[in-house]
């Protein structure tokens, strides 16, 4: 008998059909009393495929007793009370590095954007603008500037890797100094923004990375600084971004991610110093088909070897 997993959310088909094939698998989405159908038949299932997207909160947890492993598609685990899988003795895996080149390839190519202002001249050649006479606005050059970057893990590395290639001076801020880098750290986030030309967002989300981005970190970004994120929406106090944005106390914003996605502020949508995604940084057929495979590889890794190839913590 194939072992019984539980689906939450949506995922790409092919994940889909490699899950089906490998174990009676049931989407919980298509429930229409998900805790009532729970509440029947959730000491069936021994395994949960999920993402950050769709999460697994303590609730949903505590409701599948014989629940042994969840595997996650993609990096981020915010949405996953990994806290109450701990003490089931439940192991949680998620899908790093898989994505880390794309992600940051994203991160640079927002920088380079909202820079260079790409698709803003974009729309300024096909509005007829250029045809008129009309001048494109002069923009701000990338090389040789400085690049901070919130968050040097696996993607800020590989973002300040790429940083090289346009002879930028980085420095970076985490909890923690990093020991085997050679980039300046800053202990305080404000004093990297008011040193930044380019604030990069790379951190993870959660509650204790949320709002980090406040009106104080913009402010001393100042009125020629840019803010990227690739990381998550709730990092940055979108309020305050749109207020700086709005009245120019920074040169512009390039985002791939959304305090309450799908929905994006208004405010964001009318603004021309700001390049908005609908987050699609690890969105190649190869990244997402690199993070399906290892979201399958850690459940059959776990039921045949009692192991996850990728766990978190």
């Amino acid at each position: 008998m194939k072992l019984r997993i539980l689906q939450k959310g949506t995922y790409m088909p092919a994940l889909e059909t490699a899950l089906a094939q490998e174990f009676d698998v049931h989407q919980l989405w298509r429930e229409a009393d998900q805790d009532k159908f729970l509440r029947e038949h959730g000491g069936e299932f021994v395994g949960l495929a999920t993402s950050a997207r769709w999460g697994a909160n303590a609730a949903l947890i505590d409701a599948m007793p014989n629940l042994k492993v969840i595997s996650s598609f993609g990096v981020g685990y915010e949405t996953i009370d990994v806290a109450a899988a701990a003490r089931r003795g439940i192991p949680v895996g998620n899908t790093p590095d898989v994505l880390t080149d794309c992600v940051a390839d994203i991160a640079f190519g927002l920088l380079i954007d909202v820079a260079r202002g790409l698709t803003a001249s974009d729309r300024f050649l096909r509005r007829g603008d250029w045809k008129r006479g009309a001048n494109f606005a002069l923009q701000t050059r990338v090389s040789g500037k400085r690049l901070g970057i919130l968050g040097l893990g696996r993607i800020g590395r590989a973002i300040a890797k790429r940083a090289s290639g346009f002879d930028m001076d980085v420095r970076y801020h985490n909890r923690r100094r990093v020991d085997d880098v050679s980039f300046g750290y800053e202990a305080s986030l404000v004093e990297l923004a008011r040193w930044a030309d380019f604030l990069v967002i790379a951190s993870a989300g959660g509650p204790e990375t949320k709002h980090l981005i406040s009106a104080e970190v913009l402010n001393a970004l100042g009125a020629d600084g840019f803010l990227i994120n690739i990381a998550r929406g709730s990092v940055v106090d979108e309020t305050a971004l749109v207020d700086a944005l709005v009245n120019k106390k920074i040169a512009g914003a390039a985002l791939d991610v959304f305090d309450n996605e799908p929905h994006v502020p208004e405010a964001l949508l009318a603004l021309n110093n700001v390049v908005l995604l609908p987050h699609i940084a690890s969105g190649t057929k190869e990244t997402r088909q690199a993070m399906a495979d290892l979201t399958l590889a850690n459940l059959r890794s776990f039921f045949a070897e009692g192991r996850l190839l990728t766990p978190i913590g």
